[in-house]
């Protein structure tokens, strides 16, 4: 079996990592910066103060957060310095849920996006792109499409069409959003679709089932962690209408360990994978790879 090595990416600071505050989401953005959300123990369900953490190149800086309203929370960064979390739940229809805070921590937009959160992906241009997991496709009209993409206001600004070659989603299992693009595999059957910014789509027939992230370079493209294949990765060239798997690889942590449980993250051609305790990221290229 072919073997494919992480390498080390960026880490939380000792200093924070020993705090008395949990880790409530974790990220890469756009720019590939990585970003961890840090709070105290939360008890009542009531607005709170956050913490961001941003790791760039080694060095580390901090941005407090006020009155945090999400529960199950999702970040990202956005280019103007700022913010955004979503509660990943909207527990009632009418309550926004989305949480917009400038570059002082301050909220400047909420508005809501539709219930089920998979995927929260903040653009280089600042616009959110979000993959909805089956509770919101088939409970909440503004999920059912399930991949829209947002301003960074909260107007709608596309979302995948049911006439897509592909099927209606029931399940936004991956998404990639890199450079004015977005990537999604989604149950039902698994098709790769490209979405470019214009709104035109390109879907492709998948060799694997469930993958948790694909990325995409050159012509190739890479899923990661599929039914058949838990910590597998599945390299592919992409013909007219399908992806053509060329090598089946192992993905092991930087010392050769296995992975185990994580949380993974694609963008462009980079995966992004964080274990237990979610401290630190590591990352592959496909780019890279031979």
């Amino acid at each position: 079996m072919h073997i494919t090595p992480l390498v080390p990416y960026a880490r939380l600071p000792r200093a924070r990592s020993g705090a008395r505050q949990e880790i409530l989401h974790s990220t890469v953005d756009a720019f590939g910066r990585a970003h961890w959300l840090l709070a105290e123990r939360r008890g009542n369900g009531g607005p709170y103060d956050a913490t961001v953490v941003t790791v760039d190149d080694g060095r580390f800086e901090e941005t407090r957060l006020s009155a945090v309203t999400a529960q199950y929370p999702a970040l990202d960064a956005l280019p103007d310095g700022g913010f955004v979390v979503a509660d990943c739940r909207r527990p009632r229809g009418d309550d926004d849920h989305v949480q917009v805070f400038d570059a002082l921590g301050r909220t400047s937009w909420t508005f809501t996006v539709g219930d089920a959160i998979q995927h929260l992906l903040a653009d280089e241009s600042g616009d959110l792109w979000v993959g909805y997991f089956d509770e919101g496709v088939f409970g909440d009209p503004l999920s059912y499409a399930g991949v829209r993409r947002w301003s960074a206001t909260g107007e709608p600004l596309w979302e995948l069409p049911a006439s897509t070659p592909g099927g209606r989603m029931a399940d936004c299992y991956a998404l990639n959003a890199h450079r004015g693009e977005a990537w999604v595999c989604y149950m039902e059957g698994f098709p790769l679709v490209r979405i470019r910014r214009d709104g035109t789509v390109r879907v492709w027939e998948s060799p694997v089932r469930g993958t948790a992230a694909t990325v995409v370079h050159d012509g190739r493209v890479a899923y990661f962690a599929s039914y058949d294949h838990r910590d597998g990765l599945v390299l592919c060239t992409l013909s007219e209408t399908a992806a053509v798997p060329y090598l089946l690889s192992t993905l092991v942590h930087s010392d050769g360990s296995t992975i185990g449980r994580q949380r993974r993250l694609a963008r462009g051609s980079r995966l992004y994978v964080q274990a237990e305790p979610y401290t630190a990221w590591e990352m592959w290229d496909l780019a890279a790879a031979a």
